[in-house]
């Protein structure tokens, strides 16, 4: 018996060991006959280590060999802040920071030398969106709130956590421009109803803006926002994969299920500012709402057009609120050039088109809304010194829901179920859990924002102001914001190239900020 085994034994490895050669064997023949490959030709089978090292290396790199402040778009420490906000587990550290301060760019806040007492602080005041211009306006309470990502770049579960973690916490949630879906108001929470290039959920079947559908929505939404572009893909439209194409998904978008979803580049009915503010007033008039704009910015013209528009117009035509998204922003699929080369990044954006405001007096009738990895409290609150009324962000809370920055937003395989229509990974996001991370991520970052603001003298987060906070231009030297960038004159617009000049910079600010009068922003 045991020299019958021994035999079927040797006579099994023998086969396996054949299997294996001949397996070999073919792949050689394959490697140095293919023509696309030419480590492949050159070192068959061997050269397979290549590619398979190259898929690895993001995660070798992400977990093992890039320093905690090194890595991008998010580095660790950033990560590991929001994974603790919103876990509520506080952002106490020790042994002093690992942030590089003399690090040009970076944010240092002014303290002050008698900052606020607890019992003299005020509770930051909500802000009334479109008042006196629109029947129903919106009353927003929260400083940090959702950007927009629509459902289809994101998974079912993922907006349904978001809009039960943003009504807990009390911030709106920007539907993105996939269209308004069941799971948006499944929380009760406010909604914006974004409008892009495509119309999704708001369009008649030949692609035309519904105005029945329109004021269909207005009894479910706060407010509506007409997207001209994002800062992942300034100039090109929304992109969702055809293997992200659902049915349900297609059934709310008005397009065949399973094919790439693009949109165009611009709205067909939008082709300057004097039909953008012709879109906005018809919008607010039918729907009773009030209505944004949404856009990436390159440069001074196209919001000083905006405002000299206004002023020619009426307030009545102005937007209600102004969303400038830096060119950072990435949550949804773009071109690679796009995304690393096109639009300013939201340090240069938002300055500018706030000046523009305070110039043309109408930075309290238009509200601002800054976006572009705004995703803690310091940058969020630079954005409030800035002249920014709010902050949207995507990606945290993104990360608040469990994202481990895999990049693989764009493929449906996303392992945390953010962005993926994979019910199998899907499962692993429990809504019952992770809704409670996306209120905790937002209440942690308005209260540290509070801290920021008392630390710096202020009351309250909206009393910030450019004097509070300085950039690091050099190691070891830093410079006031309101130096960098400042308060510009009520009335008198300099040319965009004067604000860059060393005579500009030296300007005394607060001269500038006397003549502006310009109040709170």
């Amino acid at each position: 018996m045991d020299g019958m085994l021994s035999v079927v034994s040797y006579g099994l490895g023998t086969v396996l060991g054949l299997v294996v050669l001949g397996a070999i064997l073919v792949l050689v023949i394959h490697d140095v006959t293919q023509k696309k490959h030419t480590v492949l030709r050159n070192f068959p089978v061997i050269g397979h280590l290549r590619f398979f090292f190259e898929n690895l290396g993001e995660y070798f790199r992400q977990y093992f060999f890039a320093g905690d402040r090194a890595e991008m778009p998010f580095n660790r420490a950033t990560r590991a802040w929001i994974y603790k906000s919103a876990k509520n587990e506080g952002g106490l550290i020790g042994f002093g920071s690992t942030n590089d301060r003399r690090e040009p760019g970076s944010i240092i806040f002014v303290n002050h030398p008698f900052p606020v007492l607890e019992e003299d602080r005020l509770p930051t005041p909500s802000i009334l969106i479109g008042d006196g211009y629109c029947k129903q306006p919106f009353e927003a309470r929260s400083i940090v709130n959702i950007s927009g990502m629509s459902f289809g770049a994101i998974s079912e579960p993922a907006v349904r956590a978001l809009s039960r973690g943003a009504a807990e916490a009390g911030c709106w949630m920007d539907t993105g421009e996939g269209g308004f879906s069941p799971y948006h108001g499944e929380g009760g929470c406010d909604v914006i109803m974004q409008i892009g290039t495509a119309k999704y959920g708001i369009r008649n079947h030949d692609g035309t803006f519904s105005a029945e559908r329109a004021k269909e929505l207005a009894r479910h939404v706060k407010a509506f926002e007409i997207k001209l572009s994002q800062g992942a893909k300034p100039g090109k439209g929304g992109v969702l994969p055809g293997m992200k194409v659902t049915d349900e998904i297609s059934r709310i978008r008005g397009i065949p299920a399973g094919y790439d979803s693009i949109s165009p580049n611009r709205h067909h009915d939008i082709a300057n500012v004097t039909e953008l503010l012709d879109q906005v007033a018809y919008i607010r008039d039918l729907t009773g709402r009030p209505v944004g704009v949404k856009t990436a910015i390159g440069g001074w013209d196209f919001i000083n057009d905006l405002c000299e528009e206004v002023l020619r117009r009426g307030h009545e035509y102005a937007p209600d609120f102004l969303a400038i998204d830096g060119g950072e922003g990435g949550s949804g699929a773009a071109p690679q050039t796009l995304m690393d080369h096109m639009a300013l990044p939201i340090a240069e954006a938002l300055p500018r088109a706030v000046d523009s405001l305070l110039q043309a007096g109408l930075k309290t009738r238009i509200r601002v809304v800054a976006a572009g990895k705004l995703v803690n409290s310091a940058r969020a609150a630079w954005a409030l010194c800035a002249g920014a009324d709010f902050v949207n962000t995507a990606r945290g809370f993104m990360f608040a829901l469990g994202c481990i920055q895999a990049l693989r937003c764009h493929t449906n395989t996303c392992p945390t179920g953010v962005t993926t229509h994979n019910k199998r990974l899907q499962r692993g996001l429990v809504v019952e859990e992770k809704y409670l991370r996306v209120a905790n991520y937002c209440r942690n970052m308005n209260t540290e924002i509070d801290m920021i603001a008392h630390s710096c003298g202020c009351r309250h987060a909206r009393e910030l102001r450019r004097e509070h906070v300085r950039i690091v231009q050099s190691a070891d030297h830093s410079m006031a914001l309101n130096m960098l960038a400042p308060y510009p004159v009520q009335g008198e617009r300099p040319s965009p190239r004067a604000v860059d000049t060393p005579a500009a910079i030296e300007q005394k600010p607060t001269e500038a900020l006397e003549k502006a009068s310009v109040g709170p922003i």
